[in-house]
């Protein structure tokens, strides 16, 4: 904004007096009960006001109450006003009002994204809940160094602070937290594997950041990787670019968080890239090594378990167990609908997996079909986990997924 607009913004601010002026009245209508979950909502802010980022507040209006909504605006080709509604353990509808206030006082934002010994990681306050590893992590000594690997989730901590996560487990060296390679590629005249590091045929890196950000309703970070392949005979190629985007939100209370995972992905050349049908490859997460057969449960958006899931489509898994001697949690995985091959294919490890039935779970949507790539397009894969302690219901599960799927409507009325 030109200064002197600036200066006639501020000299209007000043001479408002104590009462704000107000700007438009929002209204976010919840269908669903929520439960504890606080539910995420954006709307336009260049559509309500052209008015400089500091000039405005968000304020919740209950009966004669008027409370103030930690906000958080978006900059891009526009700037997107975010907040989250309160949960509710009934359909509810909020109020808002875009008011004109003073600038906020400078205060550490409650969502932080740090750099962090070859790692960035998130957390809410002091408590941290995931990690991205972009420094390569190598195998135990005596193992094939192949089974490197940069650009993985770990750990995932749980709302009272479990690991979630396991990397490099012995039985799969290839193991990384939560992580997202393809298996079985066509690339090039040749078929890579991007999954199974350990056959020398391909790998995926860090490659950059490209963004972090912190904020008062998230924390975000955004990163390229490379999806390499190892040509027999040839100087290895890259096939694909990837950029990931991983917004975690502000907790609402001491037992559940939001994190959104997307997946960009791009041929690197001009070759075309295949994503063959494989019986798995995508988003992976190799569960925490407490889980076994006895002390943990799958329950799928079809009604299935552990017992019969594999294979099986979804609109969302959750997956949860016994962490440590008293407590309990998991993470509920939800895909969204614009996904390739929505309801996604499940890859979940059978009972008696490693003879405990250890855990593994995956979004796999090449399972049953494959995926072309062209050159010149984007393609994209959307998620969300709901991180959580105590048990999740199939209804509490259902409610996430459609809060994911049909984001809140804000209805405007300007003044």
């Amino acid at each position: 904004m030109p200064r002197l607009a600036c200066a006639l913004v501020l000299l209007g601010l000043a001479s408002l007096g104590a009462r704000a002026q107000q700007l438009a009245t929002l209204t976010v209508a919840l269908p669903r009960p929520t439960g504890s979950l606080a539910v995420p909502v954006s709307t336009s802010l260049d559509a309500l006001t052209l008015l400089p980022d500091s000039a405005v507040r968000l304020v919740e209006v209950r009966g004669k109450t008027r409370t103030v909504v930690p906000t958080q605006i978006e900059h891009g080709r526009e700037r997107v006003l975010h907040w989250l509604a309160a949960a509710s353990t009934t359909p509810a509808t909020h109020t808002y009002e875009l008011r004109l206030g003073p600038p906020p006082r400078p205060t550490p934002p409650p969502m932080q994204v740090a750099d962090e010994q070859g790692a960035l990681l998130v957390r809410a306050g002091a408590r941290p809940l995931l990690r991205y590893n972009y420094r390569t992590v190598y195998p135990p000594a005596g193992i094939d160094t192949a089974f490197k690997r940069s650009g993985f989730i770990h750990p995932l901590w749980s709302p009272h602070g479990q690991e979630l996560t396991r990397i490099q487990a012995p039985d799969h060296y290839h193991h990384f937290g939560l992580w997202n390679p393809w298996t079985h590629v066509l690339f090039e005249g040749d078929t890579v594997d991007f999954w199974n590091i350990g056959d020398h045929k391909g790998t995926v890196r860090f490659a950059n950041v490209l963004a972090t950000t912190s904020g008062a309703v998230y924390g975000e970070y955004q990163v390229l990787q490379n999806h390499v392949a190892f040509p027999k005979g040839r100087p290895e190629r890259t096939a694909l670019h990837e950029v990931q985007t991983v917004r975690v939100y502000q907790p609402a209370g001491p037992d559940s968080y939001l994190a959104d995972l997307t997946i960009q992905l791009n041929c690197a050349t001009a070759s075309p890239v295949q994503l063959l049908a494989y019986r798995y490859g995508g988003l992976g997460w190799r569960a925490t090594a407490q889980w076994n057969k006895q002390n943990s449960e799958v329950l799928t958006s079809a009604g299935k378990t552990r017992h019969d899931a594999d294979g099986t489509t979804a609109r969302w898994c959750v997956v949860q167990g016994q962490l440590g001697p008293a407590d309990y949690g998991g993470v509920v995985l939800l895909s969204y609908p614009t996904n390739y091959n929505h309801p996604e294919p499940l890859r979940i490890w059978p009972e008696d997996q490693n003879g405990r039935g250890d855990v593994f779970a995956s979004f796999s949507p090449t399972k049953t079909k494959a995926w072309p790539l062209a050159p010149g397009q984007t393609y994209a894969l959307h998620y969300r986990l709901l991180v959580f302690n105590g048990h999740c219901t199939k209804a509490q599960a259902e409610s996430a997924w459609y809060y994911f799927a049909h984001p809140p409507r804000v209805l405007v009325n300007r003044q």
